[in-house]
This record gives C-alpha cells, sequence and structure tokens, in this order.
C-alpha cells in the first residue's frame, strides 16, 4: 500500500488523498479551505493521509476554479508609525483566522497610490484595504468596474461612493477641548497633522470648534505631518511664544511625544507643571514611563472588526449602498497634562 502512494510530491492530487483517507474529495477541499462544517476526527485523517502522499493544495488552481483568491490587498503609507504598525498586526492574523491572505502594498506618498493600486487589481484580490491615504474618484471607479469592494480606514472622501471606517475623530477632538477647558487651560495651541487628511481635519475642527463654543479661541497653531521630527520641530515654533502655551494637543502621539522632549530638553519645562501635552492614537509608547501620555485612544480591536465586516459582506454582491461607520473613542489620562480632577491611568 505504502509504494501504491509513493508519488512525487507535486503529482498527488485531492483525489488521492480522498481516497487514502476514506473521505470524499468535497471534504478534502473543506479540510484545506478552512471550513468549519468538518469533524476533528475527519480533519485530522485527512491531514493524516495528505502528509503521508506529499499532498499540498495548488491555491492557484482553486481561485481559478472558486473564481476567488482568497488574498486581500492592503495599502499602508506611515510603515514606520507605531500605529500602522500594530494595525497591520491586527488586519493581517484576522485575516489569516479567517482564510485570507494579505498583500501588502508599502507607498511612501498618495501620488503613488494611483501607480500601485493597480498592481494589487492584476493580482484579483478579493477586496482592497487602504489606510493613510485617499482614492482617487477614477480608481475608485475602476475598482468597482472589477467588482473589488475598497475600504478606507480611518479616512473617508467625501467624493467616492467608497466604504469607509473611521474613529470619531470630531469627537475626539471636543473632548479634548472639553478636558484642557474644565481643567483651567486657557493659552491652548495645536500641531496640526498631515495637510488635507480627514484625520487632522476632523480632530482639528472637533477641537477648535468645541473650544469657540466655550467661548475660547486656540492660542496658536503650527503644523506637523504625523512624524516625531515634524512634532519636535513646530513644538520649538509654539514653545518659543512669549508667553508659551500652557497646554498643547497634538493630532498624534509622535508628535505629542516630541512635543514632551522638546519642552524638557530645548526649553527646560515642567511637563505638566508648566505644560500640559495631549496626544492621539494611543500607541503602545505613549503608556512608556518616560511619556505616561494622555491620549486619545482609538479602539483598533473594534476598528478592525468592523473594517473586516464591511469588507467581506462587499465581496461577493454588487452594491451601490456607500457604508460609513465611525467608532467612539475615548480619553486616557496619564500624567502628561494636568486634568483637575480626571482620574489616571
Amino acid at each position: 500500500m505504502r509504494e501504491k502512494y509513493r508519488k512525487r510530491k507535486g503529482s498527488v492530487s485531492s483525489v488521492e488523498v480522498a481516497q487514502l483517507a476514506g473521505v470524499s474529495q468535497a471534504t478534502v477541499s473543506r479540510v484545506f479551505s478552512a471550513a468549519t462544517n468538518v469533524s476533528p476526527e475527519t480533519r485530522a485523517r485527512v491531514l493524516a493521509a495528505a502528509r503521508k502522499l506529499g499532498y499540498r493544495p495548488n491555491a492557484i488552481a482553486r481561485s481559478l476554479n472558486q473564481r476567488s483568491t482568497r488574498i486581500i490587498g492592503i495599502v499602508l503609507i506611515r510603515f514606520m508609525n507605531p500605529f500602522y504598525a500594530r494595525l497591520l498586526q491586527e488586519f493581517t492574523s484576522r485575516l489569516q483566522g479567517l482564510g485570507y491572505w494579505t498583500l501588502l502594498l508599502n507607498v511612501q506618498n498618495g501620488a503613488e497610490l494611483e501607480e500601485v493600486l493597480p498592481m494589487a487589481l492584476q493580482y484579483q484580490v478579493d477586496g482592497i484595504i487602504i489606510t493613510s491615504a485617499l482614492l482617487s474618484s477614477q480608481l475608485a471607479d475602476e475598482c468597482a468596474r472589477l467588482g473589488t469592494p475598497v475600504v478606507l480606514f480611518n479616512r473617508y472622501s467625501l467624493d467616492t461612493k467608497v466604504h469607509a471606517v473611521c474613529c470619531d475623530n470630531v469627537a475626539g477632538g471636543r473632548m479634548v477641548a472639553d478636558a484642557l477647558l474644565d481643567a483651567g487651560h486657557s493659552r491652548i495651541a495645536y500641531i496640526a497633522g498631515e495637510p488635507g487628511s480627514s484625520t487632522n481635519r476632523d480632530r482639528e475642527m472637533g477641537f477648535t470648534e468645541r473650544l469657540n463654543e466655550r467661548g475660547m479661541s486656540l492660542y496658536a497653531r503650527a503644523g506637523g505631518d504625523y512624524t516625531y521630527e515634524s512634532g519636535y520641530q513646530a513644538a520649538q515654533e509654539l514653545l518659543r511664544l512669549q508667553p508659551p502655551p500652557d497646554a498643547i494637543f497634538c493630532a498624534n502621539d509622535l508628535m505629542a511625544m516630541a512635543t514632551m522632549d522638546a519642552a524638557r530638553y530645548e526649553m527646560n519645562l515642567r511637563v505638566p507643571e508648566d505644560l500640559s501635552i495631549i496626544g492621539f492614537d494611543d500607541i503602545p509608547m505613549a503608556a512608556w514611563p518616560n511619556y505616561q501620555l494622555t491620549t486619545v485612544h482609538q479602539p483598533i480591536d473594534r476598528m478592525v472588526d468592523v473594517t473586516l465586516d464591511v469588507l467581506l459582506e462587499a465581496i461577493g454582491r454588487v452594491t451601490e449602498e456607500r457604508i460609513v461607520r465611525f467608532i467612539s473613542p475615548s480619553l486616557i489620562v496619564r500624567s502628561s497634562a494636568r486634568l483637575g480632577n480626571l482620574l489616571t491611568d
């Protein structure tokens, strides 16, 4: 019997695995597609037969038969940003658990997206998740024509019908304004993120509108681009004002940590006694002892779950309905800001 099944690995078929395991070919297919409607005993028998024969399923052939590659394209621009590095880990882990593989497209700026995304379409991915960038109307139309659903993560576009899942950045900005005003700060500044991004636009809008509603104007503003270096430079600009701000809200945590370093080591200011600093994202480094950064927490787990729900629901069905979901953030209070009676971590 052993000699009968001793063949080259590449020549073994699922029919032979089914014969050796005593099951149908359809059962073998279900086992290797990670289907759940196979008993543990049957699954073990099929896998044992596959190992004995040296069988490896042909993913390309299966994708041609099923008209599905089981591949999801993920577009990532700020690969070195800890927030997006963790995001990539969450997406790849959960997609793999659902039986999907990921095609990572790491682009440097929005312009390159127009050049790189068509490559993903050539691989006939089942769907695309885009982070840190917006999709042009022309490219969105091309994806729709090909039946490839796209979901923007933490971005949304008013000009296309592309699905989107975002943190409620307006609400996050408003809660920061309330926290600083409730604590008695009066010279409140803002360090902006990337110009033109919906994240920065909404965070700044929520923040400044809430200040105005409560009778306070923004004391000063400086521009950054979500990097540590831009945050450090912006912080220097603000802290040279006379008098300097007594509180700074930064559009993300990297710029907030840079602001804290500039305040301490360039200006010899005490944080939070002389200056309160609040960030946005709640990346792991925000909780490091050297920073203990008060920040707006983006619920990545929830955002990833909703994004995958929207994407997988859209795969395989044609619809004109555009889905946009906003996920509520929360304020994580640590020791980088004087916030009165609010509890700290």
